[in-house]
């Protein structure tokens, strides 16, 4: 499991309580430490058999009427809070991305997908795409490449 991260934030990487080892990851597996200050993903990217794990931190709250109203992922402008999560390219770079806070964008989209009597597979898809594509493109993530 804690290879699924890469080695620079393996420190910071906290299981739930009651969490049971090995873990099945079917899209993707999200959670938010007890200090609510880091929020952990962990997915397998399209084309991959291994995990991809992120170590997001939360951005410090400013005016919540600057605050984004729509997460980049999974694209809900509501019953979320939306905010800044950000984590290090390495010891002098950050990048960020506004996305629900707790990470929680398969529960929104699968209840919308149930409030419109819809699938959400195609959804589902695109937003584990989505994620592998940030992993991809800010942290330099390749599918399958073990560090």
């Amino acid at each position: 499991m804690l290879r699924a991260f890469r080695s620079r934030d393996r420190k910071y990487v906290e299981l739930p309580k009651g969490t049971q080892l090995p873990l099945f990851v079917r899209d993707y597996l999200a959670w938010v430490d007890p200090y609510g200050v880091r929020v952990f993903l962990v997915f397998v990217a399209p084309g991959s058999k291994h995990l991809t794990g992120i170590a997001f931190r939360r951005a410090q709250q400013g005016d919540p009427t600057l605050a984004p109203k729509m997460c980049d992922w999974c694209w809900t402008s509501t019953d979320a809070e939306i905010g800044l999560l950000t984590t290090d390219v390495d010891s002098k770079r950050r990048v960020g991305v506004n996305l629900c806070l707790d990470l929680r964008c398969g529960e929104r989209l699968q209840a919308q997908a149930d409030r419109a009597g819809r699938s959400t597979l195609d959804e589902n898809a695109q937003l584990i795409q989505r994620m592998a594509r940030f992993a991809a493109e800010a942290l330099g993530y390749e599918p399958g490449a073990d560090e």
